[in-house]
């Protein structure tokens, strides 16, 4: 008889990872890992990256304290032709200061993926970090095209933020074979993506990104074809699915540390039920 592969996934949402925060924070409190593989976009790679390395607590400091700074978002600086969302700044600051164990990373027991859009062919790829990449790939991950002017590249990969081209990969775990899939999602319930003017707007602002910029453009039907899977998964497949309550109101962009601090603790709350549940 098979074993089933176990994994998790995800979801991106710059500050709206402080609930996906929250839930991996709280299965490190109880070592809880039944996972095979995990996938994770954008924060969301980040946010397993630090659980993976066993880290409780850096990605809340990552969130309430570090992006909360103003060298972090910045429009005044966009306006002058940096970055809205400052990645250079970020990773070099958190890597000095509270850098990610890569020792323990090595000795993880839980495969682990990252999605990344090819900013050239806009579509997504899932690369496999080791200790001396992994830093560089979820940054590469996190580079929202727009807001964050550059492109980081690894081994000749042009990359762009993952949550683009899949940002929910439960499609990609099915195929490497999951059949009990859990995801963590950034939004509440029943959510979906409108078709909206905001992403032909932000595919303005990356040219000579033709492909990343139709991508862009389609993200609204990509994002709801995930919730299609989510809310009728094969029959052969179990999913389970984490999302924040109704009351989150956390967006994109949101610097208020203490909402993101009860949000945290919604997220620490849900990973308490996850756990109940499955005791």
């Amino acid at each position: 008889m098979h074993k089933t592969i176990n994994s998790l996934i995800v979801e991106g949402g710059a500050m709206r990872g402080i609930f996906s925060a929250g839930v991996l924070d709280g299965f490190l409190q109880e070592d809880y890992n039944p996972y095979d593989f995990c996938i994770g976009v954008s924060a969301g790679a980040t946010n397993l990256a630090a659980w993976l390395c066993g880290q409780q607590g850096r990605n809340y400091k990552v969130i309430t304290d570090y992006s909360c700074r103003p060298e972090f978002i910045s429009f005044r600086k966009y306006l002058l032709g940096g970055h809205a969302i400052d990645l250079d700044w970020l990773w070099e600051i958190t890597i000095r200061e509270i850098t990610l164990d890569l020792h323990e990373f090595k000795k993880k027991k839980t495969d682990f993926y990252v999605g990344v859009t090819n900013a050239i062919t806009g579509q997504a790829e899932y690369l496999v970090p080791e200790d001396q990449s992994l830093i560089s790939i979820i940054k590469g991950s996190c580079a929202l095209p727009g807001l964050y002017r550059d492109f980081p590249e690894y081994n000749g990969l042009i990359m762009s933020d993952g949550g683009v081209a899949d940002p929910i990969p439960v499609l990609q775990a099915y195929n490497l074979g999951s059949r009990d899939i859990t995801v963590i999602l950034s939004r509440p319930a029943g959510y979906r993506k409108k078709k909206g003017v905001s992403a032909s707007l932000s595919a303005l602002m990356i040219p000579g990104k033709k492909e990343l910029a139709k991508t862009m453009k389609n993200r609204w039907q990509i994002y709801n074809n995930a919730i299609d899977f989510l809310e009728n998964p094969p029959a052969d497949c179990r999913v389970n699915i984490i999302t924040p309550p109704q009351n989150f109101e956390v967006n994109r962009l949101t610097k208020d540390a203490g909402k993101l601090d009860a949000r945290y603790r919604m997220g620490l709350e849900a990973a308490q039920q996850v756990m109940n549940h499955s005791a």
